[in-house]
């Protein structure tokens, strides 16, 4: 019985600990060895690009939106800005209309298809060499436009992704966790770049060459993670861009963020099927280490995080005495959950909640998405995390 439940626990503690703390160290470790990147000099000629801008509903944000991404720093001739309708009901498409003497155009989708259906639809409009994707309810902070367009410069960049900068306000502020777990990916990644790239875009402010661009893009599946797999497929590397930041507003509480978490990871774990032969270390060496590290062992993490909770049982049954300290840590664990799901929107949670709580729900999350991937469940239709507004000012909150 004992040692039943030491192997069923070694199993996830053994992934926790490699996806999550040696792989990180190994590419620190790594990256120690290499040289500095060689600072990418100013373009005298920037390239003609497109910037999509998919939204649904977007009435209360899109006008802000575009009037930031018209703020950029970037050449306003060699500069097209479409945003994607996904037939939105409300007043979004009135607003985008609005700024059509500004060079601003407008595609509406005659039906409601999801954020791919909207990325394949405007493959067809796409002007220039590099298609900048953005969110909707982001904000690119100033100065970060060109930096991300720059590393084209370098042939074998397919992809370039921007650095997330999860910010938040006094109606987000419950859920913090959020903001540690993006500033560690975004280190992650930047670490990934220096040992050739990542395996993964964000899909809140990325770019790729129009020539990766599928307009027949399975709809179910996340093109901002899979661009960065297409992109190793024809040749090319993805890289993550420091200097491009994106403001990221945090969900404004744990039950918004939870079924964000439950529908992006199910989708990834589709798109990771999609390209599974990526996964083959004989042909794609280091990428293939990188995607089963980065992606594939924190996703089974999730899964296999419930053989915890029969390994403290089956430890409660052979050794007795530990039956105080299981109920103790599984009491702890439910208030901390219970407390950061309710937690009164506007009104500050502690660490001391807000920490566990995230940890415990994303992972409750990434176990329902393995539920949804194994019955085959597809979700094509997008459902816009509703944020707050954000603000560059929210980066001292970060």
């Amino acid at each position: 019985m004992i040692e039943l439940a030491v192997v069923l626990g070694a199993i996830p503690v053994g992934i926790l600990l490699y996806s999550y703390f040696i792989y990180p160290l190994g590419l620190w470790l790594v990256s120690r060895l290499r040289p500095p990147p060689t600072p990418l000099k100013e373009s005298a000629e920037w390239p003609r690009i497109t910037i999509t801008v998919p939204c649904y509903n977007e009435e209360g944000s899109i006008g802000a939106t575009i009037e930031s991404l018209l703020a950029l720093d970037y050449p306003g001739d060699n500069r097209h800005l479409l945003v994607v309708s996904d037939a939105s009901t409300d007043r979004t498409d009135d607003i985008v209309l609005s700024y059509a003497d500004r060079g601003v155009e407008l595609l509406r989708l005659p039906r409601r298809g999801g954020k791919t259906a909207a990325e394949n639809a405007a493959v067809d409009r796409l002007q220039g060499e590099i298609v900048v994707n953005a969110d909707a309810t982001v904000r690119i902070v100033p100065g970060s436009l060109k930096p991300l367009v720059a590393v084209f410069q370098d042939p074998t960049v397919g992809v370039a992704s921007g650095r997330d900068v999860s910010a938040g306000d006094t109606r987000s502020t419950g859920n913090r966790g959020e903001s540690g777990y993006v500033g560690y990916e975004m280190w992650i990644r930047s670490l990934e770049t220096m040992l050739g790239g990542i395996v993964g875009a964000s899909g809140c402010f990325f770019a790729t060459r129009r020539t990766l661009c599928d307009g027949a893009f399975p709809e179910d599946l996340s093109r901002d993670f899979a661009s960065c797999l297409i992109a190793r497929e024809q040749g090319f590397r993805a890289v993550s861009v420091d200097a491009a930041l994106a403001v990221v507003p945090r969900a404004p509480n744990l039950r918004v963020e939870y079924r964000r978490k439950v529908r992006t990871m199910a989708r990834g774990l589709a798109t990771l099927r999609f390209k599974r032969h990526l996964l083959n270390p004989f042909r794609y060496g280091r990428f293939s280490v990188m995607l089963a590290s980065h992606k594939l062992g924190r996703w089974l993490l999730q899964l296999t995080m419930p053989l915890l909770l029969v390994a403290a049982l089956l430890l409660v049954v052979g050794i007795p005495w530990t039956a105080y300290w299981v109920l103790v840590c599984l009491a702890a664990c439910a208030v901390a959950a219970i407390l950061s799901w309710w937690w009164p929107a506007g009104s500050p949670m502690p660490r001391a909640i807000a920490a566990p709580g995230y940890l415990i729900w994303s992972n409750v999350a990434g176990f329902m998405a393995w539920v949804k991937f194994f019955r085959g469940e597809k979700n094509p239709i997008w459902e816009p995390t509703r944020r707050p507004d954000p603000t560059v000012q929210g980066l001292s909150d970060s």
